[in-house]
């Protein structure tokens, strides 16, 4: 497994655990955890998604 798919596998695991967040937050009844984690899993796909790119456009992928 080259480095570019170790990558991608971490911003994956990442983005789980900022959804399980959100599920914990709704459960303990806390607003801004909920909101915590929305903008946390916003921000890591948008990550993601650009590093996908670079990756890709570097024949990584």
């Amino acid at each position: 497994m080259n480095r570019a798919k170790i990558v991608m596998a971490i911003y994956a695991l990442a983005a789980v655990l900022a959804m399980c967040s959100i599920g914990y937050s709704v459960a303990a009844s806390n607003v801004f955890g909920v909101i915590t984690g929305i903008v946390a899993t916003c921000v890591i796909f948008m990550t993601a998604f650009k590093m996908k790119r670079k990756l890709r456009a570097q024949g990584l992928l």
